[in-house]
């Protein structure tokens, strides 16, 4: 039997035994005539002793843990159909977890036991996507590169190294977890953003007919292997912080800036992206119907270019739901800066929703071009505060529904000193993230986004 099926074998057995017709009532794993807290029991008992590693491994993390017993939940509670979730989200992007989950175990293994993750009371804690539900998140964000195999060596010493396995493992673990998913495609093969929406190597000689069609088609592709995988999204963004366009052409040439969407940009560069957005939008509309879209930007501060992205979105007939926004202060200006832009939006589209996809501040050192430690003090009580500002001028905007922190995960503790070399995840410290690096342990403002929700 192929591993595969070894591992569909598993989850069938146990939904089969927990749903049994043959029992006196379903749910009776046991066998005992009742259905209680001891059927729960035996269900976990059978997953965490099973002989075969891989089969008790159900959500393929390389361990056994409760999380295995979450996602064999998740999958049987996904045959219930329940109606999608349309409440208010919080939580983060989590893209690097599994990545620096691995490295605490390598480091386990050069003698290093105290490299985990750990809340502020010091405590470990061994599921880092149930603790933060625990703590009122109720979503995740991961982004998806096409080939990251070819990103820079610089690049991939910054977390460029999500491809569609990456995704599906991590995006089952989230949605085990009772959590909303969110899928970033980058469609890059490595970070996109206004500076650079570089074209995957393995499209750069598609003309622009071509091109929507291979972006409709990796959609589509992309979407059933997540929900083949257990990792069907509720959120998708079709292209990450998009405000100038995507698929400018490759990297390193002179088509790379060719077709960029500016608000003086030639007419057909504007054709061109919405014929590439409706492309991904109509995959995901046939595969993933529930699942709203998010259109994601960045312009806080130049609302001119704001309205204008979105205006293009409704004439040329981009189906989406949601306006997504990154907001740092370091990048984008204070909170008032926010607000404008908040106003002019939500005024100027009434049928949108709203949602904060990426925001951050630092605890330590300063990140970015602006300086507002006179404001937030680049501490963690200054980070806590940020977090309290944020908030507060969120919630009077009542089409603002989601608000999610870039790289909560960034947590270098333990991967250092004489072993930086092996047991190191980025070249560099992120100092915006949610754990500290010097202790391991969560910083406040964690706590605070679950305010987000009240």
């Amino acid at each position: 039997m192929t591993d595969w099926l070894k591992h569909i074998t598993i989850v069938l057995a146990l939904t089969l035994t927990a749903f049994s017709a043959n029992a006196d009532s379903k749910g009776d794993v046991n066998g005992d005539g009742e259905v209680n807290i001891a059927d729960v029991n035996t269900l976990i008992h059978m997953i965490l002793t099973a002989e075969d590693e891989l089969c008790g491994d159900v959500n393929e993390d390389g361990e056994i843990t409760i999380a295995d017993v979450n996602m064999l939940i998740s999958i049987i509670l996904g045959g219930l159909n329940p109606q999608p979730y349309d409440g208010p989200v919080v939580g983060g992007d989590i893209s690097m977890l599994t990545k620096y989950e691995t490295h605490q175990r390598m480091a386990t293994q050069h003698g290093i036991n105290y490299a985990y993750y750990r809340d502020v009371n010091n405590q470990r804690i061994d599921d880092v996507i149930a603790w933060t539900k625990q703590q009122g998140w109720n979503a995740a964000r991961v982004r998806l590169f096409v080939n990251p195999e070819n990103a820079s060596a610089e690049h991939v010493g910054q977390g460029v190294i999500q491809n569609l396995d990456t995704v599906k493992v991590l995006g089952a673990r989230i949605k085990a977890a009772g959590m909303q998913f969110m899928l970033d495609f980058h469609y890059s093969d490595t970070w996109a953003d206004p500076s650079a929406q570089t074209t995957p190597a393995a499209w750069a000689s598609l003309d622009d007919e071509a091109l929507a069609i291979q972006v409709y088609e990796y959609t589509r592709d992309c979407l059933r292997a997540l929900k083949a995988a257990g990792a069907t999204p509720d959120y998708i963004q079709t292209g990450n912080e998009i405000s100038y366009g995507m698929l400018w052409g490759p990297a390193g040439t002179p088509q790379s800036q060719l077709k960029q969407c500016f608000t003086t940009s030639p007419e057909e560069n504007w054709v061109r992206f919405a014929n590439l957005l409706i492309a991904a939008g109509k995959a995901c509309r046939e595969e993933c119907p529930r699942a709203k879209i998010i259109l994601h930007t960045e312009r806080v501060p130049r609302v001119n270019v704001l309205t204008n992205f979105y205006t293009q979105m409704k004439n040329r007939g981009v189906d989406y739901d949601i306006i997504g926004l990154s907001y740092y202060p370091y990048y984008h200006g204070n909170l008032a800066a926010l607000a404008a832009a908040l106003n002019s939006v939500s005024n100027m589209f009434q049928d949108k929703d709203i949602m904060i996809v990426e925001t951050g501040y630092s605890y330590h050192y300063k990140v970015g071009d602006q300086d507002f430690s006179s404001t937030w003090p680049l501490t963690a009580e200054g980070q806590r505060q940020f977090t309290i500002d944020l908030i507060n001028k969120l919630k009077p905007y009542s089409r603002v529904k989601g608000l999610f922190w870039w790289f909560p995960e960034a947590n270098e503790y333990g991967l250092g000193g004489s072993n930086w070399n092996i047991l190191h995840v980025t070249d560099s410290w992120y100092n915006a993230g949610l754990w500290n690096h010097e202790t391991g342990r969560a910083l406040p403002a964690l706590y605070e986004l679950k305010s987000f929700l009240e």
